[in-house]
């Protein structure tokens, strides 16, 4: 059926998941926002390149491992969504360096068809996950492919699995879905960055000099603040809401664990964020990751704290 044995194919389909395993853990990333379940993904994906591998090669192997890795992504989607999950969703925080959004959205290649709307660092930002958490599973799939990753829709179809017409439609209602993002969108431009990373020294500072008036005059009016735990530590069940909640509820922290937390300086999904360390009692997250999200006054829009341990896998600690 292949033209080869069963060793030398199992050595291609090894050497053809190690070429592209970078692009499928992107994927399986941006599909499900959690580097943990990306893992898991793309291990299985390998599991099924080695066990069920595609019939026909003519088109190479990539397509047909973007194929399973997306219908691996969208059944584990639907599968998170049935679950209850204790507290406020965030993305796992993954590094991603000093890299940038450009200015602009220039074709990577003469081929491309043209549709890309979000680059690669924009795609795994905070904002952007939580944008897309609100799609259905087919839909999310489908703005990955055609919007970030430049599939056309015959390419998009064929992953999916999907008509070509039903790809125009699912690919329409997506982008209807993220017009509230796309009203606020701010990508993680250099400008952007930096402007963050400022706010977030200063706003630490109040914080750890217990400044009532200077933490609640950087914060927007209806700032909230999430706290993704995942039912494993005490945290917050509810985004907490209002200048004066989050900035009540920082400061009491800051009280506890301030004195003892060690603190690095990151770029996680693309922004500034900050590690934490700290000894903690029963109960406590002895590590999170705290970032915040300017509004376009400059003003402290949302801070997002994780503490859950699986989401934390991706993060570089000083104790790991």
């Amino acid at each position: 059926m292949h033209g080869y044995s069963a060793e030398a194919l199992h050595t291609t389909a090894a050497r053809e998941f190690q070429a592209h395993r970078h692009f499928l853990w992107g994927l399986c990333y941006r599909m499900t926002g959690s580097a943990a379940d990306a893992d898991d993904l793309v291990q299985e994906t390998f599991v099924r390149a080695i066990e069920r591998p595609p019939a026909d090669l003519k088109d190479g192997w990539r397509w047909w491992l973007a194929r399973v890795a997306s219908n691996l992504a969208i059944d584990a989607l639907r599968s998170r969504k049935r679950r209850e999950y204790l507290g406020p969703w965030l993305p796992a925080p993954v590094e991603t360096g000093d890299d940038a959004s450009p200015p602009g959205r220039e074709r990577a290649s003469p081929d491309m068809s043209g549709e890309r709307r979000y680059d690669l660092i924009e795609s795994v930002s905070v904002a952007f996950l939580l944008a897309v958490e609100q799609l259905t599973p087919r839909q999310r799939a489908v703005l990955i492919l055609r919007d970030v990753f430049d599939y056309t829709v015959q390419e998009t179809a064929k992953a999916l699995d999907l008509t070509q017409a039903n790809v125009k439609v699912t690919h329409h209602r997506a982008r209807e879905a993220m017009r509230a993002y796309e009203e606020t969108r701010r990508p993680p431009t250099r400008e952007h960055q930096a402007r963050t990373a400022e706010q977030l020294r200063e706003f630490l500072i109040h914080l750890q000099n217990q400044d009532v008036a200077g933490v609640e005059a950087m914060l927007a009016r209806d700032a909230r603040a999430l706290s993704d735990g995942a039912g494993e530590f005490y945290a917050a069940r509810l985004p907490i809401v209002g200048r004066r909640n989050v900035a009540k509820l920082l400061l009491g922290l800051a009280v506890k664990h301030a004195s003892n937390a060690s603190l690095a300086f990151r770029m996680l999904n693309g922004m500034p964020a900050v590690v934490a360390e700290v000894p903690a009692p029963h109960g406590w997250a002895p590590r999170w990751v705290f970032q915040i999200e300017l509004g376009p006054d400059g003003l402290i829009q949302s801070v997002n704290t994780v503490l859950a341990s699986r989401k934390l896998k991706a993060v570089r600690f000083a104790t790991m």
